[in-house]
This record gives structure tokens, sequence and C-alpha cells, in this order.
């Protein structure tokens, strides 16, 4: 004969089972993940691809998002954080413009107890727990990649190297860590000069108009090296190269970051030498990131996308195609 409050937790144990069993079949387990995402533009065709990884990565995974553009505005950036946190979402990851000016609002998430994922950017805090985890690439690294290919192509030539430079938005991240990776390994070889350098917010445009600029101010003759932060911004200068009579790739060497597949086919028809990977599709390890942090997982508070170089020493022509 069985005990009654034995016989109770055995009933309790069946309709706990069953119930799970029947929302596993209709589908009722459990609400979705709701991310609330604010992009800070669409400036680059390498932000462009980005977006579509984290929405199309958040609809693969079964994530709710709302995804907010805030068009190169900071302000919109804030607005759009402080609307999720109104809306009590789950996790909230965002690409920020600046480094700066994020402690209040994201005080505001911490104070909801809403967890904030850092994607391609960083912000400048003292207080890093205002933020779970950030997934970015190594910017750093980046700019020392570059820097490393003039030291192979150069390393026979006295100099001086002179080099112009389309940097990124100022205050931004990837700007910071490209020039300062790129100037920490040119350092100690001084034949390697900048002698122009302006940013140029990733666009196309500010490319061209900046290009423009040091062909009024240097000759040709007197310009080795483009390193430029992105590849739109490459794109621009190159128009404006041709249009002057500049061989670009011949007359001046050209390092661009992104690898976007105009950019890697122009590499090997060789109007590009150097191309530095900036990986956008980052997409899927967002979306498992937040489900950790909702889940009240551990996750690393840093992690690096993997990237690589591509340049005109390497078997170019086996690089496959981009997507974008």
């Amino acid at each position: 004969m069985v005990c009654p409050i034995r016989a109770v937790l055995i009933a309790l144990c069946i309709l706990t089972i069953s119930s799970c069993d029947r929302a596993q079949r209709t589908g009722g387990e459990a609400k979705p993940i709701v991310l609330g995402y604010s992009q800070l533009g669409d400036e680059s065709t390498w932000r462009t691809r980005n977006s579509f990884s984290i929405t199309t990565a958040a609809k693969k995974a079964g994530i709710k998002i709302m995804f907010e553009d805030a068009m190169q505005d900071q302000a919109n950036q804030i607005k759009a954080l402080r609307s999720f946190i109104a809306y009590k979402v789950d996790v909230i990851a965002f690409s920020p413009l600046v480094e700066t000016g994020w402690d209040t609002v994201l005080g505001e998430a911490k104070a909801a107890g809403i967890p904030v994922i850092l994607v391609d950017r960083m912000i400048d805090t003292k207080d890093e727990s205002l933020y779970t985890c950030a997934l970015s690439s190594d910017f750093t690294l980046e700019g020392r990649r570059a820097a490393e290919y003039l030291l192979k192509k150069y390393k026979n030539e006295a100099g001086p190297i002179n080099i112009v430079e389309l940097a990124g938005t100022a205050e931004s991240t990837p700007a910071i860590g490209r020039s300062k990776g790129f100037r920490d390994v040119l350092a100690a070889y001084p034949k390697f000069r900048v002698i122009f350098s302006e940013d140029g917010d990733f666009m196309a445009s500010k490319g061209r108009e900046i290009m423009h600029k040091v062909l009024t101010r240097y000759a040709a003759k007197d310009i080795d090296v483009l390193y430029s932060h992105n590849d739109d911004m490459t794109f621009g200068a190159i128009e404006v190269m041709k249009e002057a009579g500049i061989k670009p790739g011949k007359d001046i060497a050209i390092i661009s970051v992104d690898a976007t597949q105009r950019s890697v086919d122009y590499l090997k028809v060789g109007v590009i030498n150097c191309i530095i990977e900036c990986n956008p599709n980052s997409g899927p390890q967002v979306m498992e990131l937040a489900r950790k942090v909702v889940a009240k997982e551990p996750v690393p508070k840093r992690t690096y996308i993997d990237e690589t170089r591509f340049d005109e020493f390497g078997a170019v022509g086996s690089i496959l195609n981009r997507g974008y």
C-alpha cells in the first residue's frame, strides 16, 4: 500500500511532466526573449551588412528584436535605449556611435535590471558594471596589421614613406584603435611618416571630399600610401585618384579596412594592395550572448571576433566571395 504523502508526490510529478510535455508540444513553454537593439546608423556597406546579420540572426534564434537606427546621432541612440528601458525588454544591445556619454542612460538600464551588451564598439567609462559584456573586433590589432604590411612592402626602401590617413568617426572605438595600433608599430621606424590625417566618418562622400583636399595640398608623387579606416572611404578616395589621373594601387599604395566584396575585387586586380578584415557577421554571436545573459549564465566580459589580413603578397585568387 502506498502512503498518502508518497501518492501525492507521485501525482505531482506526473502532472509536472505532463504539463511540460504539453507546453513543448503546443509551443507555449516560454515567451521569446525581447532584445532592444540600437544600431548607430547606416553609413557604410559594412554597417548595412552588420544590421542584416543582427536582424536575420534574431529571427533564426526566435528572439523578438526591437531594432532602432540612430542615423549617426548619439541623442537618437540614447532615446532608443530609454524606450527599451520603458518597454522593459529582457536585454539591450547597441553599437555606440562614440565612446563617451553613456553613463547616465546605462545607469538607468542597470537600475531597471536590464543587462546590456556592447556590439562592435566600446564605451569609455569608469564603471564597467554598466554593461554585462562586449563583442567586437580587435581594432588595435587591425591597425597593427596594416602597419605590418607596410613593413613588409617597404623593407628594402630607405624612405621617407609618406602616408595619408582617412580616419573613421572621431572618438569612436574603431578610429581610436586603428590609429593607435598603426602608429604603435610604425613608431620604431622613422622612415614612415603620417603627413595627413582627417576624420571621414566612414562615409564614401567624406572619402572623396578629403582626398580632394589632400591632392590640393600634396602632389601625387609626394604620397606613397593611403591608409583608410574603411572600404567606403577608400572607394571615394579611389574615384578622386582616377579622376586626377593617379593609378590607385600603383602610384599610391592603398590599405583599406573591412574586406567587402568590392574591395576584394579591387585587391585581385591591384587597385588596392592590402585589406584588413573587419567581420560584420556578428549576429549569431550576439544572439547567443543575449540568450546567456538573460538566463544569467556566465559570459566573458570581452569577446573578439576572428579576422585576418589579405594583401598582394598572398594568394588573392583563393579569397572566397564575401557575400556583401
